[in-house]
């Protein structure tokens, strides 16, 4: 009987450790809500003295995550196996995740700093009410270049990338929707277009274009073109503020057929365990003063009104990125496609990248 007491003792004590030690481990991996907040974002994509602040002011631990594609994004939390409490997809795969139940609706009455977003930024296609989603900042897709390399091309239309005199001399962002939108957009169809032909006709010029290219690449694009180891990139408005700062000989500039406007929101994912903790950030980053600092420190345009008149002249005046109404009338935002035409598009880019190499 002893022994069997025994027995069942060491079993008791074994089994409370391994609950401890999964307990330990899931909260080391986001798996706990109460006073801890997973936040999964894009790599270098917040002043991580915010992060700091937000703890001190609200006793909440943060646990902060990266991915680099809206993706892996999806696909992580689709899984379902890691807990997030706020994560900041692109337009298009918030559309995604709608459809895919992966959202938790947002209560705007926890968030009343939502009043200081321009009305612009708000109720748009992708999400109507803002019922998921919050705007956390916006940009453009479009060309930096080195006046001093490329001789009298102004990249006013995306054919300017087309001529002979850039041979080796472009870097692409490795991005199927970029590239292929480029290409629709260089022939004046939309950037959203199904076509078959039209696209066809897009990846056909866009073979054209291989003698130009020297390389499509990731994050490192950034510090290629600040090096000035190629003349011309295809980039997002924000990577083209940071390689200007690091390279103030380089000009970004956005073609006249037009381009992509995109959005990143902040949501908060159907794995959220702490909801209450989710709208106390996202409200945080509403914060006038704070959106402010983010957008200095990341380089990208803030949807916040109150907040871009907290930005110094230099940055709020700049057409570059913050553009005139007369050329966002002519950007498109990127429509979920749907998985079959995005497996599409990538099929498309993935045959252009192996022509290009």
């Amino acid at each position: 009987m002893r022994q069997i007491v025994q027995t069942f003792a060491a079993v008791l004590a074994a089994a409370l450790l391994l609950m401890y030690l999964t307990s330990y481990l899931n909260a080391s991996e986001g798996y706990t809500g109460g006073n801890t907040l997973t936040i999964y974002n894009w790599g270098d994509y917040i002043d991580e003295e915010l992060l700091d602040e937000f703890q001190e002011e609200t006793g909440i631990k943060v646990i902060y995550q990266t991915f680099d594609s809206n993706e892996a994004m999806m696909t992580k939390i689709a899984q379902g196996g890691t807990t997030f409490d706020v994560a900041v997809p692109s337009e298009y795969a918030i559309s995604k995740m709608k459809e895919d139940n992966l959202l938790l609706p947002i209560d705007h009455n926890k968030l009343p700093n939502l009043k200081y977003i321009d009305e612009r930024f708000m109720n748009l296609s992708f999400d109507p009410g803002n019922e998921y989603s919050v705007p956390y900042f916006w940009g453009t897709v479009g060309i930096v270049y080195n006046p001093e390399l490329v001789g009298d091309l102004a990249f006013d239309s995306w054919n300017d990338l087309w001529d002979p005199s850039l041979r080796n001399q472009i870097l692409l962002l490795d991005g199927a929707r970029e590239v292929i939108g480029m290409g629709l957009n260089s022939l004046n169809y939309s950037l959203n277009d199904t076509d078959e032909a039209h696209l066809q006709e897009a990846l056909a010029k866009l073979g054209k274009l291989t003698p130009n290219v020297k390389a499509i690449v990731g994050d490192e694009i950034k510090m290629l073109l600040a090096n000035e180891e190629a003349a011309v990139g295809l980039v997002w408005s924000g990577d083209a503020s940071e390689i200007m700062s690091e390279n103030e000989k380089l000009d970004y500039v956005v073609p006249k057929e037009g381009s992509n406007l995109w959005f990143d929101n902040m949501v908060i994912p159907k794995t959220a365990r702490n909801i209450e903790g989710a709208h106390q950030f996202i409200n945080f980053m509403l914060d006038p003063e704070h959106a402010a600092r983010n957008a200095e420190y990341v380089g990208y345009s803030t949807p916040n009104a109150e907040a871009l008149k907290l930005l110094p002249e230099d940055i709020s005046g700049d057409e570059r990125f913050y553009p005139s109404p007369e050329l966002t009338e002519k950007l498109e935002v990127y429509d979920n496609l749907g998985k079959k035409m995005l497996a599409h598009y990538n099929e498309l880019f993935l045959e252009f990248k192996m022509h290009s190499k």
